[in-house]
């Protein structure tokens, strides 16, 4: 038992430093991918993957060869990660907890109002500069152009992804009869055509991408929760590997304590039998 707990998390952070280079090598490969959609990824995953690798990096070699200094950085590290990681888990449950779509009467898809999500995220996509990226990146995708060729009768039976519901037409309630005098959704009114145009402008786009977000974002508050019962579990055993190193330093410091340490050791049954053999012939001699 006294080395069980420096073997197990030599081995849990053998793997974690093998599974940091996947993640090392997709921010990588986004790096050199200039499509505007992953652009934003690729930081953060170079960021983690480096932390992930050099924090199991200290753990591998503080528990594999007893080096307290390695595993005090490793614990203080990952006692980080795993309060940023709770921050996060925790904000993206606040932040999304809003939003969701709004069933259409005869339609099997949703549409989605942007006033029905938090502050936080309406900002980031009226942000005229932010909301350009996610534009260009939805013309990239092509998804609009997947529905191009649907007719009205597709769009009464087929569903809809919440980016094409909100990008990809106007409003199901927009009227476009001349004679018609009732006041419209606002995105009634900035709807085109035009294939670069149609309603990118329009806030029910927004509140689409805002409903993608939302849905990837419960996704990996999941990924999250099970991450931190993950890292929980590794650093209570970091904490077992680091006490035995230091009592490893503290008790046998130099090989003269070693070998004072090896005396107390209990002899074996032979060399009470090698013992008695002695006692006995010092009586005949």
């Amino acid at each position: 038992m006294y080395r069980f707990s420096n073997t197990l998390i030599g081995f849990l952070n053998l793997f974690t430093l093998l599974s940091s280079i996947p993640i090392i090598g997709a921010g990588l490969w986004m790096a050199r991918n200039r499509t505007s959609c992953e652009s934003f990824l690729q930081t953060p995953l170079l960021v983690l993957g480096f932390v992930v690798l050099l924090v199991s990096l200290a753990g591998f070699i503080g528990a594999c060869f007893r080096v307290a200094w390695a595993l005090w950085l490793y614990l203080v590290v990952m006692l980080l990660l795993i309060g940023t990681l709770l921050g996060l888990t925790l904000f993206g449950f606040v932040v999304t907890s809003q939003g969701g779509g709004k069933a259409v009467d005869g339609r099997v898809y949703k549409e989605y109002k942007l006033e029905d999500y938090s502050t936080w995220l309406r900002n980031r996509v009226q942000d005229p500069e932010y909301w350009s990226t996610i534009r260009n990146c939805i013309l990239g995708s092509r998804t609009c152009a997947q529905i191009a060729s649907w007719t009205p009768y597709d769009y009464l039976q087929k569903d809809m992804s919440p980016i094409q519901s909100g990008c990809c037409k106007p409003p199901t309630s927009c009227s476009y009869n001349m004679a018609t005098q009732t006041s419209q959704d606002p995105d009634c009114y900035k709807w085109n055509n035009a294939p670069n145009l149609l309603c990118y402008e329009c806030d029910s786009c927004k509140a689409g991408v805002l409903e993608e977000v939302r849905r990837d974002w419960h996704k990996l508050s999941v990924l999250n929760i099970v991450m931190l019962v993950f890292l929980i579990g590794i650093y209570s055993i970091g904490c077992c590997a680091f006490r035995n190193t230091k009592r490893a330093e503290t008790d046998y410091p130099n090989e003269e304590n070693r070998s004072n340490r090896m005396t107390k050791i209990r002899p074996r049954w032979d060399y009470y039998c090698w013992r008695w053999l002695q006692d006995q012939r010092e009586r005949l001699y």
